[in-house]
């Protein structure tokens, strides 16, 4: 079964906590803080792996996560990195934000990577907070939380060639000889249900052509196939990647020129861009009568729109030879086949204004405070340790963020929430709930 969408989660490994420890030597009296820094935690990454060419190892496992850094130890002994976590994904891969739709990024080249999660920083050990007045910290840093996201991976196929046609044109059995590509074949509509490759070996022909451009079989669309009609709305994606469209009418249809123009149309509906992309008309099924007696005006209206024709009857194997050709002829050198048939995709990296700033905002009945740099302050608090919990109080002042809270109208005893974090708002004190 051909697995194109997935939904899932990823989470990158949290990083290791800093070690609050003292030396502890014969003869060494108050040997100092000795308190080693926690590893980061593991990314998670997706790179494409040209040997990919569905989503199916995703069917049914959803959920991923990578390793977890390790905490810090005395003696300053750092803990270990977490092992990233690299999954594989076919050339063609869009990969979304689930909750706003945002694209992450769009992988097309070979090894090409995107980090989708990212791990979470080690603690500092207590080593880092000694002062010359403070000689013996307590305090030391918890590991933060690596980041987690459900995402969406959306796959359009890289074909050199893309077969479109109505249901039933012939676009399997064509595809079944100019390649060794095995599609299920019948004499009704909707055979095929899902994309079918196969690999052209033009070197059949001519022994000095290394050229094996890739050839899918997309489908068959209808009318209001852009609308979600019939199969085409799943698989109209595919054709966008494509270099070369091939469009199969079948010449002995009641109305092969209406055929023609629902294709085109439906094209044009999903992206315009689509009809200006090379494009061979295959008119097939000229061993039958009806379409050897079309076959003469079919191919003036396309010689008028100056659109290449090649009449072949896919059954018998009449015109694959010249269909062959053609398509050797309007395909790039083996140079350009080698790079995707479009730029390189691309990774979206966003400016997040929030990183060094905050802002306070009522939630309910509680009060929410946004910010990356407070919020990984309270992630790495320990609100266990006395000296810890002051040292975050300090930092809040420090930053204004007490005051914004109070400017918003904070009271003794509500819930203040700073990422994972809840805490009961005290004039006196913080305290953890």
């Amino acid at each position: 079964m051909f697995f194109d969408r997935v939904r899932i989660w990823v989470g990158a490994g949290a990083g290791g906590d800093g070690a609050a420890t003292f030396r502890r030597e014969a003869h060494v009296p108050r040997g100092g803080p000795d308190g080693g820094d926690g590893g980061r935690g593991g990314s998670v990454h997706l790179r494409v792996d040209p040997g990919e060419t569905t989503l199916i190892d995703y069917r049914f496992k959803h959920r991923f996560r990578a390793a977890a850094g390790g905490g810090g130890s005395g003696q300053r002994r750092h803990g270990r990195a977490g092992a990233d976590l690299v999954m594989a994904v076919p050339p063609g891969t869009a990969v979304h934000d689930d909750a706003t739709g945002e694209l992450i990024a769009d992988l097309v080249a070979r090894e090409q990577r995107a980090m989708v999660a990212r791990g979470g920083r080690g603690g500092l050990g207590n080593v880092h907070f000694a002062t010359a007045t403070h000689r013996t910290p307590r305090h030391a840093q918890k590991g933060e939380p690596g980041e987690e996201r459900w995402i969406r991976l959306e796959l359009r196929l890289i074909a050199d060639v893309g077969l479109v046609g109505l249901p039933n044109a012939g676009k399997s059995t064509l595809l079944a000889g100019l390649t060794a590509a095995q599609p299920k074949i019948a004499d009704y509509p909707f055979t095929t249900l899902e994309p079918s490759l196969g690999v052209l070996d033009l070197a059949a022909d001519d022994p000095d052509d290394p050229r094996r451009p890739t050839i899918a079989d997309l489908p068959g669309l209808i009318e209001g196939a852009s609308m979600g009609a019939g199969l085409g709305h799943a698989f109209l994606r595919h054709v966008e990647r494509t270099r070369l469209l091939v469009h199969i009418v079948d010449a002995a249809a009641r109305d092969p020129e209406a055929d023609f123009a629902v294709i085109r149309g439906e094209l044009a509906a999903h992206d315009p861009a689509l009809l200006e992309k090379p494009m061979l008309v295959v008119l097939n099924k000229i061993d039958l009568p009806a379409g050897a007696a079309a076959l003469s005006a079919l191919r003036a209206r396309r010689a008028a729109e100056q659109l290449p024709t090649v009449a072949v009857s896919a059954l018998t194997g009449e015109g694959i030879g010249e269909l062959r050709r053609t398509l050797a002829r309007l395909l790039p050198d083996a140079a350009a086949l080698a790079s995707p048939p479009e730029p390189a995709g691309v990774v979206v990296h966003r400016f997040d204004s929030m990183a060094s700033g905050f802002a306070v905002v009522r939630e309910g009945e509680a009060f929410r405070i946004r910010g990356g740099r407070v919020e990984r302050l309270a992630a790495q608090t320990d609100f266990g340790v006395d000296e810890s919990l002051e040292r975050f109080q300090r930092d809040l002042a420090r930053l204004g963020i007490d005051r914004e809270l109070r400017r918003a109208g904070v009271a003794d005893g509500d819930l203040v929430r700073i990422g994972r974090t809840e805490l009961e708002w005290r004039d006196e004190d913080w305290v953890e709930r």
